[in-house]
């Protein structure tokens, strides 16, 4: 029995430091990795985190600005609303699987919170990496496109605010550029500011109804709506970090489709400090 013991101790040791060595880098050591470590493990796309213990406050007064630096938003789950065959249902959000590589998150974006006489904040943002990218395929094999950004995003939160708690939650909408540029030409040759008015290949039906939309290029925008509420403060370092929900409309092709709109869940990070 004793040497049993002894046996188990050391299996699970070696099972222990095995699977130590199997692992790859953390984001809590990521500023000290080289690019050779970091490269091909997917930790260039993580957002840093914060203790789940902190739950500190970044005091504010009224007319006081805080800039935000460094923010980071990490998207994880990925839904598109469809619409149900059954006309009793309602339409639905489902999940989707993403097809982009480790490119998903934002980063590196500039802001400002501030706060009004009633005690409500509003947070703005600025400038940074703030759009990427996406593809999501849906269960049934569908593709959807998207740009997952959250450019001038103006969120604001209820009145009675004296801080930044775990508390404030930020709801407000944002811009959604076009998925495609002015110079972009689809399958067929066409495009907004170049290539051809309408398909080569059918020039008698060019001006029939059912080729007309994808014939007229437009860069066509829209807006989102987006909530990040606040989780975790650290008072000491001026970081924040919480949750996000997104929702905004996908690709239309240059104008070409009618857009899917498309939700976003994930976490977000970003380090406040004073004004100057």
């Amino acid at each position: 029995m004793r040497y049993r013991a002894l046996v188990v101790a050391i299996l699970a040791l070696c099972l222990g430091f095995l699977t130590a060595c199997s692992q790859g880098p953390t984001d809590a050591n990521k500023e000290q990795l080289t690019y050779d470590e970091i490269v091909n493990t997917g930790l260039a796309n993580k957002c840093p985190e914060i203790s789940d213990f902190t739950r500190g406050t970044i005091e504010i007064a009224p007319g006081q600005t805080l800039v935000i630096d460094d923010m980071c938003l990490e998207p994880q789950e990925y839904f598109v609303k469809e619409e149900p065959t059954n006309k009793r249902k309602e339409a639905e959000f489902i999940p989707g699987k993403v097809l982009t590589r480790d490119t998903s998150s934002l980063e590196q974006i500039r802001g400002t919170i501030s706060l009004d006489e009633n005690g409500v904040l509003t947070l703005v943002e600025k400038d940074g990496i703030d759009f990427q990218p996406i593809t999501i395929q849906l269960p049934g094999g569908e593709q959807v496109p998207f740009f997952f950004t959250i450019k001038n995003l103006v969120g604001t939160t209820e009145p009675g605010f004296t801080s930044v708690n775990s508390s404030v939650d930020f709801v407000g909408e944002f811009k959604v550029p076009s998925y495609r540029g002015a110079s972009f030409l689809d399958p067929k040759g066409r495009g907004l500011t170049s290539g051809y008015d309408n398909a080569v290949a059918l020039p008698a039906s060019a001006d029939d109804e059912d080729y007309s939309r994808p014939n007229l290029k437009r860069a066509v925008g829209g807006k989102g709506e987006m909530s990040l509420q606040i989780t975790k403060v650290d008072t000491s370092t001026g970081e924040i970090a919480g949750v996000f929900e997104s929702e905004q409309p996908s690709a239309t092709d240059l104008g070409a489709e009618e857009p899917e709109e498309v939700k976003i869940r994930g976490i977000f990070y970003a380090r406040l400090e004073p004004q100057v």
